[in-house]
This record gives C-alpha cells, structure tokens and sequence, in this order.
C-alpha cells in the first residue's frame, strides 16, 4: 500500500505540473482550443459548397470576403462588419478589471467569385482571430462615459494603475477565413450555421493565424507547452506504477 500511495503522489505531482501549464499557456494568451478547430478542418470555397450534392458532416474552413450592405462605420471611417473593443484597468492588487465590453457586429455574405452564403458574426468564438490594436495609457485619460465607473473603482479599490482598451476589427476589404458548419434549411436551401463553439473568423492567412493564436510570450507558451506534455507524462506513468503495484503488490 505504501508503493500505490507513492505512485498517486507522482501523479499528483504530475497533475499539478500540467495544471501550472495551463496557466502559463492561458497568461501568454494562447488560444490553442481555437487554434486547433481552425487547423483541423478542410478547407472548401463557399461555391464548391452550393455545387455539392452532399454536404460535409463536420465544420469547414471557408474563404471568402465579406459583402455587407449597412457596415458599421468606425472612427475612422472603416467599414466593419465587427467590432470587438474590450476597455480595462488594472487595479492596485495588479488585477484588470473590465469596465466596458463592445461586440458590435452585421450580418454579412461572404462570397468567392463561385457564389455566396448569409453568415451572422453576433455567433463568432472570441477571440475574433484579428490583430489587435491595443492602447495603454492613464486612466485619467479615459472620460465622457467611462468616468463613472473609474471613479467607483478608485473609491472602492484606490488608485488606478494603468488603463488599457484592446480592440479587433473585421473590415469588408478584408479575406476571411471562416470556421463554419454547412446544412440545408427547411427549403432545401444550403445555410451556415456555428459550430459547437460558435463561428472562428480569421482575418489572416492561416499560418500566420495559428501564430496569433499562439499567443504573445513565446517564452512562457514553450514553458507552458512544455510542462503540461511533461506533466500528463509523470501522471501517466504513477498511474500505471499504482495499477501494477495493486495488481501485483
């Protein structure tokens, strides 16, 4: 019994080093989940799915453009069919607190030159696989209607330490790669639907999509990579120590 409670403290130990992982992967900003489901799929044009006579059972990675007759206007006179801006600060404890969270979006086509099929980006997976435009500054820099709530939160925590809004765009000039599942409506009509997770929509080239997705500290994604393959390792292996020690004790 001793040797199966040493085997289970070895896999434990495993179990915490995989864990430690994650969180290194998850603080890089990694998004390995998207990652995978974008990777995964094959890819097909929007017309070679209207041509078809069967259509395929899991999601597909589409290309195409957005065509979008009522865009979003930005601030700087972009035409949008999203716009994801999440505006946070970072209180005395070192923690980001958010205190505004847009997703404006319009339901757009997107189309190749063989044909075009409706998609809503409202059923879009986060993060939308964008570069990010990120700013940083003072959070007395930020007023009109965030002022409320930067006030509330130096009375309640004290002083602010840093304010900083991150903001991804999908623009109609921009070539997408979408996640999507394809199936007939009621009147035999081919539609896009989200898969299990919602829609993943890459303003990139997949290659460099994945890189984004890999998030932002290369140093901290190898760590992280590195102890949870090592961690699920060491569990691996106390689990089969326990298993022969209590078959053959």
């Amino acid at each position: 019994m001793p040797g199966v409670l040493a085997a289970l403290a070895v896999a434990l130990v495993g179990a915490a080093a995989a864990l430690l992982g994650r969180v290194l992967l998850s603080s890089a900003g990694a998004s390995f989940a998207v990652g995978r489901r974008l990777a995964g799929a094959a890819e097909r044009g929007v017309g070679s799915l209207l041509d078809a006579d069967s259509l395929p059972s899991r999601p597909v990675r589409l290309t195409g453009r957005p065509r979008c007759p009522d865009p979003i206007i930005s601030e700087r006179d972009e035409r949008l069919v999203a716009l994801h801006r999440d505006v946070e600060v970072r209180l005395p404890n070192g923690r980001w607190r958010t205190i505004e969270r847009l997703r404006e979006t319009r339901a757009f086509e997107l189309w190749d030159h063989d044909g075009s099929l409706e998609l809503d980006p409202a059923a879009a997976a986060e993060p939308l696989v964008a570069i990010p435009h990120v700013w940083r500054g003072s959070p007395d820099e930020l007023t009109g209607r965030f002022r409320p709530a930067v006030e509330r939160l130096v009375a309640e925590h004290g002083s602010l330490a840093e304010a900083r809004a991150t903001t991804r765009m999908v623009s109609v000039v921009d070539h997408l790669l979408v996640l999507a599942a394809a199936r007939r409506g009621t009147a035999g009509a081919i539609e896009l639907a989200p898969p299990s997770g919602g829609y993943v929509i890459a303003t990139l080239e997949l290659d460099a999509a994945l890189r984004l997705l890999g998030g932002r500290s290369r140093p901290r994604l190898l760590a992280g990579a590195a102890l949870v393959a090592v961690g699920l390792l060491i569990v691996a292996v106390g689990l089969v120590l326990g298993l022969i020690m209590l078959v053959d004790p």
